[in-house]
């Protein structure tokens, strides 16, 4: 039987499931998942393996219009997923009318690859109104197949990946088949930390955050880690430490918790707290940290 494989890139608003749509494919939690907008910072790849079959899913930030340096490196994340991919999923939520950026829209409208338009969050609405919402979407995108699903509750999504299956064309894996991801470990390391001040902190402060894994030592019965979470004011550094270092502390128990279920094994987790002055417009810093790589 011939081998297929390819890459699947994942692109739309932000909050619209596109984390959680990756997730339901590969089975496992590699991107990020919260209510915040702007969650997914990078391109992260999730692969998928089949006897006869690789594929390459893409998990990229949600589309905005970019107010400094930092986000305009995610948005090149997604202008690269449009060059690579062998099939476009253009994910719209229930209830959503339009992409926030028209080029993007134009570039989904006039691609000359398979797109799949999934209309996500159809738990959320009546028949009616799921098939008023895919009436709409077909008159927008004439090139793409629609399809409803719910990918939190993995509604529609077997048969979607079917399809991924039966557009991909015939190659030899892009990866090796026991692979997961593109990604080295310390990355889930600093993306576990990172969706815990997600949850925690409200306002600027999940924003002004990086986490940078200095120390990833792994032995026979535990992995050793120390993370540094940077931001941007001493006054950050304070919230983020809170009240005799309580706040802390339970994201170190939290992140730690997620950590031992994601590597299988026991975790130790050291996190310090450093400001590190207006690094999100700074392309120096941005791309230490894996932005900006032009």
């Amino acid at each position: 039987m011939a081998h297929k494989a390819g890459f699947v890139n994942i692109v739309g608003n932000p909050n619209v499931g596109k984390s959680t749509l990756m997730n339901a494919f590969v089975g496992e939690r590699l991107s990020i998942i919260t209510s915040k907008a702007q969650t997914t910072r990078h391109r992260i790849l999730g692969i998928v393996n089949g006897e006869d079959f690789q594929v390459v899913l893409s998990d990229t930030p949600g589309i905005i219009k970019p107010a400094y340096e930092l986000q305009a490196s995610m948005m090149d994340f997604v202008k690269s997923a449009f060059e690579d991919a062998d099939v476009l999923i253009y994910l719209v939520e229930l209830g959503e009318k339009e992409l926030k950026d028209e080029n993007f829209f134009e570039k989904i409208t006039k691609a000359k690859i398979p797109v799949l338009l999934l209309l996500n969050k159809v738990d959320k609405g009546n028949q009616e109104m799921v098939e008023e919402q895919v009436d709409l979407w077909k008159a927008k995108v004439p090139n793409a197949e629609v399809f409803a699903i719910s990918a939190l509750e993995n509604f529609g999504v077997p048969e979607v990946f079917n399809r991924i299956l039966a557009l991909l064309p015939e190659s030899p894996p892009f990866y090796d088949k026991e692979a997961l991801t593109d990604k080295p470990e310390r990355f889930f390391v600093n993306e576990i930390v990172r969706e815990k001040i997600l949850i925690h902190y409200k306002k600027e402060i999940p924003y002004s955050v990086e986490i940078d894994t200095e120390e990833f030592f792994e032995e026979e019965n535990i992995i050793r880690m120390r993370s540094v979470i940077m931001v941007e004011r001493e006054t950050q550094k304070g919230i983020i430490i809170g009240h005799k270092g309580s706040a802390l502390k339970r994201v170190g128990v939290e992140a730690r918790k997620d950590l031992e279920k994601f590597f299988g094994k026991q975790v130790h987790l050291e996190l310090y707290v450093k400001v590190n002055k207006n690094w999100r417009s700074d392309e120096r810093q941005l791309k230490r940290f894996g932005y900006n790589n032009k």
